[in-house]
């Protein structure tokens, strides 16, 4: 009894070992206090791998992959052992009554007897109308479909990183046009005083440049207040705590000097492309095969189920030391075959078949929007480059146009207020290259979401199996 009470508690430890085996230890987020000039690079990064949906998607990653060590344990004979002990005591007037019949057959009986059981059961099941395949198969699938729904759920999350990096690099950009602003108006104000002051200058120049200045110093506090608000915006999708960056830390420039295309790409290729590389495409690939294995398990309930079953038991009345002639065995094998059931497995087989057609239906339609997706990412990133030229024309012209406004003011040729106007224009216009070429860099990253290749540069390593 002894050694089948050890052995019984060597098996729980074994279940119990097992049961955290699996688990992986969670990848650690980079230091963003070490960061001290961000880029859109280091920002996916850190999003891809501190933000909580990404790790929420790794987890459905990994309870998708134990599914499929649960099915393989199908293949195996499953193994149970038991072991039970009762003690017994007899009500007064039975024991009585029992005890007077058992004398009169020559035989005594105690009012209290103890009783202790022992077994082990195997049972293996040998056919099944290949269910275990088709469930082994359908959990592969399975866990292929969430690794690829996490590699989207990646790629969206360095699309919206990079939308979010380029709209607090523009408002980032505009304070440094703001500050520039600011700066101008200072040095004209200093010029302007010291006119009046040796008699050369009027007060009016003094007070228009005053009221310039402010409008400066207004647009640089909306400016910052709204590279504030991007910037907990952008924080938020990098998984930073708190949602908010360090003191100190500054978003690399805006690239002003950004080579345009030449040539526009071939969209047929793109889309090409696409169809073959973006993991939602990939994930319902999957669910259609994971739907073909469903079908496979609702054809297996027209097949008879075989099964091995094997047994020991043992039996002793009074003490806990079992011996071998305590000990029987049973050995046998059943079959099972359902021949009727109202039509409800042939029903089942009907509703998998007709599951594998809708997940055909919208791959076949997620295939559509992917084409329309690229083609309209084209046109838009088109209309970014020509925006980007014809700003980058304008900036030369009305930097020309303000410093001849300038001279000519300082030359006394020329009134104050051409000079503002001419300011003005320079301003808007540094805004407007600004916002043309964020628009640029954003379509370029839709393009390139679209294209399902945003994740090339990164570096993300994921397990497709």
């Amino acid at each position: 009894m002894k050694r089948i009470i050890v052995l019984f508690f060597f098996l729980s430890s074994l279940t119990a070992a097992g049961a955290g085996a699996g688990e992986k230890a969670v990848t650690p987020v980079p230091d963003i206090t070490a960061v001290k000039v961000l880029d859109l690079v280091t920002a996916q990064k850190i999003a891809l791998a501190g933000n909580p949906d990404m790790a929420a998607a790794m987890s459905r990653v990994e309870q998708a992959r134990e599914r499929i060590r649960q099915t393989a344990a199908a293949w195996w004979p499953s193994l149970d052992a038991s072991l039970s002990g009762t003690k017994t005591r007899l009500a007064k007037n039975f024991y009585s009554n029992s005890r007077t019949f058992s004398l009169s057959a020559d035989h005594s009986l105690d009012r209290t007897s103890d009783d202790f059981k022992a077994g082990l059961q195997a049972t293996w099941v040998l056919f099944d109308g290949f269910f275990r395949s088709w469930k082994q198969q359908q959990a592969k699938f399975n866990a292929k479909g969430f690794a690829a729904a996490l590699r989207d759920s990646q790629r969206l999350l360095a699309f919206n990183v990079a939308e979010a990096f380029y709209n607090a690099q523009l408002a980032q950009t505009r304070v440094d046009i703001a500050l520039a602003d600011k700066k101008f108006y200072l040095s004209q104000l200093r010029d302007a005083e010291n006119r009046y002051e040796v008699g050369t200058g009027g007060w009016g120049d003094v007070l228009n440049i005053k009221v310039q200045l402010n409008s400066a110093k207004t647009d640089l506090m909306l400016s910052r207040r709204q590279f504030e608000a991007a910037g907990y915006g952008l924080a938020a999708l990098m998984g930073i705590e708190d949602a908010a960056f360090p003191k100190g830390l500054r978003l690399a420039e805006l690239d002003r000097d950004v080579k345009l295309p030449a040539t526009q790409e071939d969209p047929a290729k793109l889309i090409k492309e696409a169809l073959a590389a973006r993991p939602d495409i990939q994930r319902l690939e999957m669910l259609a095969r994971e739907a073909e294995a469903g079908s496979g398990q609702a054809k297996a309930s027209f097949y008879p189920r075989v099964q091995l079953v094997g047994a020991v038991n043992g039996d002793s009345p009074d003490d806990t030391s079992f011996g071998a002639d305590d000990f029987g065995n049973t050995i046998g094998v059943n079959i099972a075959w359902n021949l009727f059931s109202g039509g409800r497995d042939r029903a089942r087989y009907f509703e998998a078949r007709h599951k594998q057609r809708e997940v055909a239906y919208t791959l076949a339609s997620l295939r559509n929007r992917v084409a329309a997706e690229i083609r309209q990412d084209l046109a838009l990133l088109a209309a970014a480059e020509e925006q980007v030229r014809l700003q980058r024309e304008s900036v030369k012209l009305v930097r020309e146009n303000r410093e001849l406004a300038k001279n000519e003011y300082e030359a006394g040729e020329t009134s104050l207020v051409r000079l503002n106007e001419a300011q003005r224009d320079l301003t808007t216009t540094y805004s407007r290259l600004a916002q043309a070429l964020v628009g640029y860099h954003q379509a370029r990253h839709r393009l390139l979401a679209a294209c399902g290749k945003n994740l090339e540069t990164l570096d993300i390593k994921n397990d497709r199996e």
